[in-house]
């Protein structure tokens, strides 16, 4: 199984279909509710559920997901004759329900197989496939483009593009990419200590095309933090991230130096970083981690230790990068 702890939950949804073809008289006796094997549907539902709820232990590398929706529903074509059946699934997680989905809809195939054996000696399952998913930090909406527009029939879950604002689609970028990062640190100051968590932010915003303006290092006093960050504003550098000095050391300070020099304070930023952090360490309560804009300028304060700085950023990238085009007038 690959490691899947620095994605983000988000809600992740799945779109699968798959047919059996039948024969004509099948498909009358499955109408007229006459199979020796009972009701059809009610059973290969029952079977989908039970599939998809077991795809970890029947696929070795799936993860165990925690599902919060699993809808199945049969229709009965005429041209070509056959049973369709469509899977919809979701649940807010770190991976995707496409796999659940497929499963769900290959095992009530399979179901749909047994119960019609009695009465057809042709069946055949077929076209078992996923038409859409959303969720992911990457993934966006995804549609299978050999699929038929009239696949995608509605239901209590729609796959649009509307579901996957925040859940997949990819933050848009700032068409100005200049970051500054501001080492916040007495002892990294005076040469003792080595900078890891700014060489953490930089490696991140090179992930991301970003475009490194300026990067220093103060030791944790007030006027200094303030200073060096206004002087970036000034310059009218779009963002700015400090490390260091977010904890409850009596020489933590850059919350002190910054809380009040802001404009407006950006209050879910920060909770996304604890909330993120505290799935990984208790000890996330502890940061008094947080953003705000200072002019058209987003200042964020991340922790001072390289892996706090690491797992901050992963909670609030790419999507911070929307906060400059909000500024400068774009909306949401």
């Amino acid at each position: 199984m690959i490691d899947v702890t620095g994605k983000p939950r988000t809600l992740r949804m799945a779109y699968a279909i798959g047919y059996v073809k039948v024969s004509k008289e099948a498909l009358k006796k499955i109408r007229e509710d006459s199979l020796p094997k009972g009701n059809l549907f009610d059973v290969a539902r029952a079977a989908g559920l039970i599939g998809c709820k077991r795809t970890p232990e029947l696929i070795p590398h799936c993860h165990p997901v925690a599902l919060d929706y699993v809808h199945l529903d049969f229709e009965t074509l005429d041209d070509p004759v056959s049973v369709k059946i469509n899977c919809r699934a979701s649940s807010i997680s770190r991976t995707g329900v496409e796999m659940e989905a497929l499963t769900a809809v290959s095992v009530a195939a399979l179901t749909i197989y047994d119960l019609l054996k009695p009465v057809d000696k042709d069946l055949e399952i077929y076209g078992v496939k996923l038409v859409e998913k959303t969720g992911g930090r990457k993934g966006g909406l995804l549609r299978n483009k050999s699929s038929k527009t009239q696949e995608k029939k509605t239901s209590d879950i729609k796959l649009t593009e509307s579901d996957s604002s925040r859940s997949g689609k990819k933050g848009k970028q700032p068409t100005d990419k200049r970051v500054a990062i501001l080492v916040c640190s007495d002892s990294t100051a005076a040469g003792e200590r080595e900078d890891r968590s700014g060489k953490v932010i930089s490696e991140t915003m090179q992930k991301y095309n970003m475009e490194i303006a300026d990067y220093k290092i103060v030791p944790d006093d007030e006027e200094k933090i303030r200073d060096q960050v206004s002087e970036w504003v000034s310059q009218g550098i779009p963002f700015v991230f400090t490390t260091g000095g977010t904890g409850l050391g009596p020489r933590d300070v850059t919350v002190e130096a910054l809380e009040d020099y802001v404009d407006r304070k950006v209050a879910g930023i920060g909770e996304a970083m604890r909330a993120y952090g505290q799935e990984r360490t208790l000890k996330a309560m502890l940061s008094r981690s947080f953003a705000g804009v200072k002019e058209q300028t987003v200042i964020v304060s991340l922790p001072g230790s390289s892996r706090g700085a690491k797992e901050s950023l992963e909670a609030v990238l790419p999507e911070l990068f929307h906060a400059r085009s909000m500024i400068l007038g774009g909306g949401h």
